[in-house]
């Protein structure tokens, strides 16, 4: 069987569980006499449905992999799941996915648990779909799960192979490729079959809070450093400034004002590397206080250095506060021999959230932290705060 498709194909009804020709497939892509044995939905993922996998070889040789497929484009969040498959239940050989418990160094390649527990860990059940109740965007999810234009060939199980293939020479553990079905011939969606990582969501304690920044920073020098960047999609931002609203519970409308004048500048020069494009906490996996790997390829770009820094930057500040953020930049500045920011991406990180619609808005909690962020990088650059 090939290990990729091209066949276009219709796209996943959301929140499905793997069909029974998606487990063959899987089973095929491993070789003659293998079977899937556990399959397990993970928490997470807005554009994608992600399953871990364990599957056995005809020899007895475990593989865990994690299967990927793709949401339809029009969607931004995973509805409540119809009514189970019967493909994961009904074989005596596939265990039920709600009995299948992870172990401590076995998560998501999206998974959404905070370490502070202010990330909201919504089950993909209970996230609303489109005509549901409102989706209120909390530190778990990233700009280009808000971004109401992300979709189409911007991504692509196509892009995320693309960069799949460059991170097989990167130092970082990343997953591998296994197979891809980009265009559904065989799976129930385009899909990807991935290896899964060891490691779990970080949560370290506030006394390991500055070896974790440290080792999040070194961590993209090999990333900023892989040949044949210039292959993937060129960065763009999320928002093209068409729509200059503030949040629907801004208390401070001015500064996000100011932050729009300043992001339809031009942006700064600088040169162009493969970046990750959604660097955040929740897409990094540890073990006893190590990086283990960084996940979630989907947005990979050629683009500034800074767009990365910036996105964790953002996230640091939901999570940890303007002070875990600032030494974040101050340790990429060490690991990296030297790197100068400019505050225009971190406003650009920010305004990348919006616009809003009636299904999307920032979450009220926060909103101070966003204005405090953007007041601060503001000031920075010299731009008017009232």
């Amino acid at each position: 069987m090939e290990v990729v498709t091209k066949s276009p194909a219709l796209r996943l009804p959301n929140g499905a569980p793997p069909s029974r020709s998606t487990l063959r497939w899987v089973e095929q892509c491993l070789g003659q006499g293998a079977s899937v044995k556990m399959v397990r939905p993970l928490a997470g993922g807005v554009a994608h449905v992600n399953h871990a996998v364990l599957a056995e070889s005809r020899s007895g040789s475990a593989h865990r992999l994690v299967l990927r497929r793709w949401l339809p484009a029009h969607l931004t969040a995973p509805a409540a799941p119809a009514d189970p498959a019967p493909n994961v239940a009904s074989s005596p050989n596939v265990a039920s996915t709600t009995d299948l418990a992870a172990g401590p160094d076995l998560a998501s390649t999206t998974d959404l648990a905070s370490a502070s527990g202010s990330a909201s860990r919504m089950p993909a059940s209970r996230v609303p779909a489109i005509g549901g109740p409102t989706l209120s965007v909390s530190p778990g999810f990233s700009a280009g799960m808000m971004a109401s234009g992300r979709g189409g060939a911007e991504f692509s199980p196509e892009r995320e192979i693309a960069a799949l293939a460059l991170l097989a020479g990167c130092e970082l553990p990343t997953p591998s490729l296994v197979a891809a079905d980009p265009g559904g011939a065989y799976a129930d969606a385009p899909a990807l079959l991935i290896t899964r990582l060891i490691g779990h969501p970080p949560r370290p304690a506030p006394e390991d809070l500055p070896e974790y920044l440290i080792q999040l920073a070194a961590a993209l020098l090999s990333v900023h450093a892989l040949n044949g960047a210039s292959t993937m999609p060129p960065y763009n931002p999320y928002n093209r400034l068409g729509v200059r609203l503030p949040p629907k519970h801004a208390l401070r409308p001015e500064v996000w004002e100011s932050a729009f004048d300043v992001a339809a500048r031009p942006a700064p020069e600088a040169p162009s590397r493969f970046i990750h494009r959604d660097y955040h906490p929740d897409n990094t996996l540890w073990s006893y206080g190590r990086l283990t790997g960084v996940v979630d390829w989907s947005d990979a770009s050629y683009g500034p250095v800074a767009v990365d820094i910036a996105q964790m930057r953002l996230s640091l500040v939901l999570r940890y506060g303007q002070a875990a953020a600032d030494r974040f930049l101050a340790a990429f500045d060490q690991v990296s021999g030297g790197y100068r920011h400019d505050p225009f991406w971190d406003i650009r990180a920010v305004l990348d959230l919006l616009p809003e619609d009636s299904h999307r808005v920032l979450d009220e909690a926060q909103i101070p932290l966003f204005e405090e962020h953007l007041a601060t990088q503001l000031a920075e650059l010299g731009a008017p705060t009232p």
